[in-house]
């Protein structure tokens, strides 16, 4: 007999790991864990003996769907203070940059982050984390980039990694040193880019708090030639690249990230054709953010029938941040890449397992496959689509993070 540790038996499985067939579905179906990866999948029928004689512990999954942790791929939850007047503000008729030129946006959360305690930010990023595993989150990506210096970037990293450590969620955490150019360095960005590339990513690199490094290419923020020089700097570190990338202009930057073969290129709203075919022959995933795309209020979606054409992976996030995403939803983005970018039930649920997967690097998760690891959520819910058209439900029953049980 097998003996495996644990047996989830009367489940239905939405493995999204053919999709040949509507989310990989295996009906009345069986999955076993050992070592906390997934040893067995199937149909029940086909286990190789009672339940009881094949495991060491059997749960009852009641007939209830289960599919693969969900990933958040895209955020920047470790941060201090509040930016809800800056949504007032923009109500009354201001732009994000109008906001950003007179000292608010991005940097008013340096401002606050800079001055806030590493225990400050554990506690507060904590409850935004729990937030999203409550709603069956496994594996969250957490930025820096609201210290801009040194010692504020490793302590919003240090904060990021201790989430791991202590809470029932994997975190893998990305260096932004090049999000904006911090006040101090307001007259002189390419000495700031030099400090990134000098002092700043060499240091943070040789911590190993970083797993990537991303950058913000925008007219607001760095130019395609100064983000070639952090990616450059970031390669030479060992370090796997990301970018955020023409969210309010074609600045080229789809085409900058697929030239350093990122894992990503995130926003992509006035991404050109040539952004696309070039992200489509780099393989560079396409993370859209249709919280932020929301909650500014834009009006050019990103060019999706482009990225299924050209075979482009589609990968959703929250972006959760203070100022363009206060969004702690997961599901909630579900339902807003349907809504807002087309998207079907289908395309967003894998685009936050498998192919969020593929966003981070990670090859070890995002399915239920026999090998990966154990993450997976159960679901008081009929079919898998109604992830995707419910919001504001949580129909989390449980959740279980490499072969451990959890409850929301």
């Amino acid at each position: 007999m097998p003996g495996w540790d644990s047996l989830w038996i009367n489940a239905r499985l939405a493995t999204m790991a053919d999709l040949t067939t509507p989310y990989g579905e295996i009906s009345a179906a069986a999955l076993a864990i050992t070592d906390g990866c997934i040893a067995w999948l199937g149909a029940q029928r086909d286990l190789p003996d009672r339940p009881e004689r094949c495991a060491k512990v059997v749960h009852d999954a009641g007939n209830r769907w289960i599919t693969p942790g969900l990933i958040d791929c895209h955020t920047h939850l470790v941060f201090a203070g509040d930016r809800a007047e800056e949504f007032e503000r923009r109500l009354h008729g201001e732009s994000y940059a109008d906001i950003s030129a007179s000292g608010g946006g991005i940097a008013a959360t340096v401002r606050a982050t800079r001055a806030a305690s590493k225990a400050v930010l554990l506690e507060t990023a904590a409850a935004r984390v729990n937030a999203l595993a409550a709603e069956g989150v496994t594996t969250v990506e957490v930025k820096s980039g609201y210290g801009l210096d040194t010692a504020s970037e490793l302590k919003c990293l240090e904060v990021a990694r201790q989430l791991g450590d202590t809470l029932p969620v994997n975190v893998v955490t990305t260096f932004l040193g090049a999000h904006i150019v911090p006040e101090e360095y307001s007259q002189d960005a390419d000495s700031y880019v030099d400090r990134i590339c000098s002092e700043m990513l060499p240091d943070i690199a040789a911590t190993g708090l970083a797993d990537a490094v991303d950058a913000y290419c925008e007219t607001l923020a760095f130019s395609t030639r100064q983000v070639s020089r952090v990616f450059a700097a970031a390669q030479t570190a060992g370090l796997r690249v990301k970018l955020h990338a023409d969210q309010f202009s074609d600045s080229g930057g789809a085409a900058l990230a697929a030239e350093f073969g990122a894992l990503s290129a995130d926003h992509l709203e006035y991404t050109s054709q040539h952004g696309v075919d070039a992200m489509a022959a780099a393989a560079t995933t396409a993370v859209l953010l249709p919280g932020a795309f929301y909650f500014l209020g834009e009006q050019q979606r990103p060019p999706v029938e482009q990225l299924r054409d050209a075979g482009v992976p589609i990968a959703l996030a929250t972006d959760m941040n203070p100022g363009s995403s206060p969004c702690y939803s997961l599901l909630a983005i579900l339902n807003l890449g349907c809504v807002l970018f087309g998207l079907t039930p289908t395309e967003s649920l894998a685009a936050v397992t498998r192919t969020a997967a593929r966003a981070l690097g990670l090859e070890d998760r995002g399915t239920l496959e026999i090998g990966k690891r154990g993450d997976f959520v159960l679901w008081n819910i009929s079919h898998p689509r109604d992830l995707s058209c419910r919001l504001g439900a949580n129909p989390c029953h449980a959740v279980v993070l490499a072969g451990a049980v959890s409850t929301p």
